[in-house]
């Protein structure tokens, strides 16, 4: 059965003839055909029917009809007069909609010598065929014969190109329905498509499942329209199928992913903020406990233009908001301050001062870090009539909790039994990174498996592609491991590396600001996010260095991270865990270089010593470093 992106049952703007289609097309074609419907290609945002994509066949774009006979008045080569309720009006000649929309496509992709053909003679031409068609769902191929001569089809509507009602019925063979679908293609080149190829088709086809880089990602605000199209990227990083077709086939109702690091969670919710955004009156809210996650997820938004829509705030930042705005007072009762505005903002909901439904939906990353009465309070403010949650977490990088969801989700008013998606493949960090990180931090992160009503932890699968090994570098002071870390940067900045790809991660805020002064002192731009309104300033674009802690690392990513500091870890059994759950999101946080120091020795460098020997030994030192 083939896999069509978004999944039917998800649809609810299909006319009755692409549905018909639709099912026709899941039963008849095998697990190797991938297709799309209605889905915006390219810039210019194309709406093709159905886009039909198999790895030896090639791409096949089609247009559906509902039309009946008695419809149509008039028909040629570009457009059609028809007979509607609302009198006659013209629209175009479905073959001539889908010629255009696919030579638009395919422009884009000529140039990407990945997809284009080596031989002399079909220099500059692309490497798989391609094609397109129409679809007429409630006319028969007899009865436009009667009213259509052969000559006029020809010139019209070729008989090879278009599929009618009594072709596509439940009954209809699938080898002959598949059959004249390729009798549409001109041309059978015989070779087959690869996997990076079809990946590299998706990446052309579809900019918003592009993970990572510049102009790679879900968020890049491209201002230069033909840049996407001249730049091809070494290596393409995109969402996998089973992420696309999560992420377009998202409905009402409350959803749950269960995702590990670098598994493209934040896409999902960022790409689900866009949709809602166009689709919703009342303002999306997304929340998150990491207050530099927030900021960057602001600012992304922001220029793409839905920053009035989509609200985001860390949760306590949106609790002492709904305060403010309705004029509750914090009722102290000896605890720490955060958590008696906690308390009022649910007491304030309790007794009405506080109104609910204020938003037409409710996106939560960072899940891990909620406590069962943040989310028993935050679902009630979506509109039940939408009823639209999505809840993302990773059992693995929960670190503010000894213990994550130790609650059925159900109990916190999460409803989402069935409707549940894990996700186990990262593609933020190379084989090498996750399989050190891993490796490091996996006694206190095993999998364990748990029903959807409940958070189970699982273990991550590598995706990513290789690179260069993680190094542990020993030095003997504090002082020479910052000057070692303002050495590394300024190698790099010579070598043409964006300072904004860089980020320091220590282990305490005095720690980042002691390092700090190295940077200053070679004149290397840079911020430290020690306090709440640094966080909240962080602008991911400003050519500068980031130090962050550990706990503010979360969610974020960069090129190349240098987690420093490890020798100032408290390694007592009591806060191993946790240490070393953090330690594992620092190491994570790495997209392609991933450099440790430590100026002291502790449970954790010594742990990091014995996984890097053998490394150092086969490979060595392969992150580019000073001596």
């Amino acid at each position: 059965m083939a896999k069509i992106i978004p999944a039917l049952s998800t649809i609810s703007r299909m006319t009755s003839g692409e549905r018909r289609l639709g099912r026709r097309l899941e039963s008849f074609l095998e697990d190797d055909y991938l297709i799309w419907y209605d889905i915006p290609i390219g810039r210019k945002s194309r709406y093709p029917d159905f886009i039909i994509l198999h790895p030896s066949r090639g791409l096949l774009f089609l247009e559906v009809k509902d039309w009946k006979l008695d419809t149509i008045q008039t028909i040629d080569k570009e457009s059609a007069l028809l007979n509607t309720q609302k009198g006659q009006v013209r629209d175009s000649n479905p073959l001539a909609q889908a010629r255009q929309r696919t030579h638009e496509t395919l422009d884009q992709m000529k140039g990407d010598p990945q997809l284009s053909q080596t031989a002399a003679r079909y220099q500059g031409k692309l490497c798989f065929p391609y094609t397109y068609g129409a679809v007429f769902t409630n006319i028969t191929r007899k009865q436009w014969n009667g009213i259509m001569s052969e000559g006029a089809q020809e010139r019209i509507l070729p008989a090879h190109r278009v599929i009618f009602q009594d072709e596509m019925l439940e009954k209809t063979d699938s080898e002959v329905f598949q059959q004249q679908l390729w009798n549409m293609f001109e041309h059978n080149f015989g070779s087959t498509l690869s996997v990076p190829q079809i990946d590299r088709i998706r990446w052309h086809l579809f900019p918003e499942v592009r993970i990572g880089g510049p102009s790679l990602d879900l968020f890049d605000n491209e201002s230069d329209e033909t840049a996407a199209e001249t730049l091809v990227p070494d290596i393409v990083r995109i969402m996998d199928i089973q992420q696309e077709q999560l992420a377009r086939s998202l409905g009402s109702g409350h959803r749950v992913i269960h995702g590990v690091a670098g598994s493209g969670k934040t896409l999902i919710l960022g790409y689900r903020c866009l949709y809602l955004a166009q689709t919703v009156q009342k303002p999306i809210l997304v929340l998150c406990f990491n207050v530099t996650l927030a900021a960057r997820l602001r600012h992304f938004l922001a220029e793409k233009g839905v920053g009035d829509k989509v609200h985001i705030h860390h949760f306590h930042e949106w609790c002492a908001l709904q305060l403010k705005t309705y004029h509750v007072s914090v009722v102290k009762n000896g605890k720490k301050f955060f958590e008696c505005q906690v308390e009022s903002v649910i007491q304030g909901v309790e007794q009405s001062w506080i109104p609910r439904a204020q938003y037409s939906a409710l996106l939560i990353d960072e899940g891990h870090d909620f406590e069962q009465e943040w989310l028993k309070l935050v679902v009630q403010m979506i509109d039940p009539e939408l009823d639209s949650l999505l809840l993302l977490y990773d059992d693995a990088q929960s670190i503010y909790r000894k213990n994550s969801f130790g609650f059925p989700l159900s109990a916190a008013g999460i409803q989402a039994r069935g409707r549940t998606t894990i996700l186990k493949l990262n593609y933020r960090n190379t084989r090498e990174i996750l399989t050190f990180a891993y490796d490091f931090a996996k006694e206190f992160i095993q999998a364990q498996d748990a029903d959807d009503d409940h958070i189970p932890l699982i273990t991550p699968e590598v995706a990513g592609i290789s690179g260069p090994h993680p190094v542990f570098r020993k030095k003997k002071t504090l002082e020479e491991e910052g000057r070692f870390l303002a050495r590394c940067i300024l190698q790099w900045q010579e070598k043409g590396v964006e300072l904004n790809t860089i980020a320091i991660v220590y282990p305490h805020n005095n720690v980042g600001h002691f390092f700090q002064k190295f940077l200053e002192d070679e004149g290397i731009p840079s911020v430290c996010l020690s306090g709440k309104e640094d966080k909240r300033a962080y602008n991911p674009e400003a050519n500068q260095v980031v130090l962050l802690s550990r706990h503010s690392s979360k969610g974020l990513e960069f090129d190349t991270v240098l987690l420093c500091g490890i020798g100032e870890l408290a390694d007592n059994d009591e806060q191993k865990a946790q240490e070393a759950r953090l330690l594992y999101v620092g190491m994570t946080r790495a997209r392609k270089q991933l450099l440790i120091t430590s100026s002291k020795k502790n449970w954790f460098t010594e742990k990091l010593e014995k996984l890097s020997a053998p490394i150092n030994q086969k490979h060595g030192t392969q992150v580019s470093e000073p001596a």
